[in-house]
């Protein structure tokens, strides 16, 4: 598993990195305080406070750097 930090601060955010990932057959977790959703949840998403950076669990093995070059545009160091 990596986690990276990512920001959606706008709605046409949200939507493209939903739609970024769709494109992997791989889980991922949205992580903010104590709650844990869905990442591919426009609605669960909609429901985290999006003023503040989130944390990114990836649950993959194989290509993590094929989804860290895609989801490059939400990550902040």
């Amino acid at each position: 598993m990596k986690t990276v930090r990512i920001s959606l601060n706008s709605i046409d955010k949200v939507k493209s990195f939903v739609n970024d990932l769709a494109k992997f057959d791989v889980d991922f977790d949205l992580v903010s305080g104590r709650y844990v959703i869905d990442a591919k949840s426009i609605m669960g998403i909609f429901s985290l406070d999006l003023s503040k950076p989130i944390d990114l669990n990836i649950h993959a093995e194989n290509s993590v750097e094929d989804i860290l070059s895609t989801l490059a545009p939400y990550i902040i160091d």
